[in-house]
């Protein structure tokens, strides 16, 4: 099987509009950014759509597909929290770091659980699901209130909603973690 298939091609087509998105934000060309990014998106979306429908999942596709989504979301979460580049709205550094500090906590987590009780595999949960479209939805939001150079009580509403899930989810997983260990040494 070719493992440079089309959905894995997206997946690196998605990586590749990164550095453009964070160009065209420094360089305040928001409507370009905002296009890239939903642009990134729709590959996101195209990528596990063709993989499916055609059978071609690969482990390349497996490891890269969330790699390029955590990628794009951290990026723009850092772009859109930096002072000085003139944004009307900014994500405040408070969620940006929680953020990232929930991603750090979650890789952590599963390392833990592998080095404790063996190899497992983690599936997406469904609050990580919801974490990843409320972070794209606020992202979007953001940058759309950007571009046209106002503020809005949805920019804060979507803020304090990805504040919330970053919270539920990240206990999530922590407590799904401490499920498993705790299975695990009571068959032991």
């Amino acid at each position: 099987m070719r493992v440079l298939t089309l959905a894995n091609q997206l997946t690196l087509l998605r990586m590749l509009l990164i550095p453009a998105f964070v160009i065209l934000v420094v360089y305040h060309q928001l409507g370009w950014a905002l296009a890239i990014f939903i642009t990134a998106g729709v590959t996101d979306g195209l990528d596990g759509l063709i993989a499916r429908r055609s059978g071609k999942k690969t482990s390349l596709g497996a490891w890269l597909d969330p790699m390029a989504d955590k990628l794009l979301l951290v990026t723009t979460f850092v772009v859109l929290t930096l002072p000085g580049l003139g944004l009307v709205n900014r994500f405040p550094v408070w969620l940006t770091v929680l953020i990232i500090s929930r991603d750090v906590v979650i890789v952590l987590t599963v390392a833990i659980v592998n080095l404790a009780i063996g190899r497992r595999t983690f599936r997406p949960s469904i609050y990580g699901k919801i974490a990843t479209a409320t972070y794209i939805v606020t992202s979007v939001v953001v940058m759309l209130f950007n571009y046209l150079e106002r503020s809005s009580v949805l920019v804060r509403a979507c803020i304090w909603a990805s504040l919330a899930i970053t919270l539920i989810s990240g206990v999530h997983y922590i407590t799904h973690a401490a499920r498993l260990i705790n299975e695990s040494h009571a068959d032991a």
